[in-house]
């Protein structure tokens, strides 16, 4: 387990939180297992922690380009 993963992991998970208020927060670990690794029910046992922040970042990535104004 690498500290500085984790500490990285929560910050996007708190940021993806401000974007996704009815979403509750074992839904978005889940969700973002599914997108690490696949939709099967051993992805949140087996998802690694580098795993999930690259889908947490994407994730929120996405949800800032579908919330950025229109230019």
């Amino acid at each position: 387990m690498n500290p500085d993963v984790r500490r990285q992991l929560l910050q996007v998970l708190g940021d993806l939180g401000e974007y996704t208020p009815d979403v509750r927060f074992g839904q978005l670990l889940a969700n973002l297992s599914y997108m690490a690794k696949s939709f099967t029910a051993e992805a949140i046992w087996d998802v690694e922690d580098e795993e999930l922040l690259e889908a947490a970042r994407s994730h929120l990535a996405e949800l800032s380009e579908r919330h950025a104004p229109a230019s």
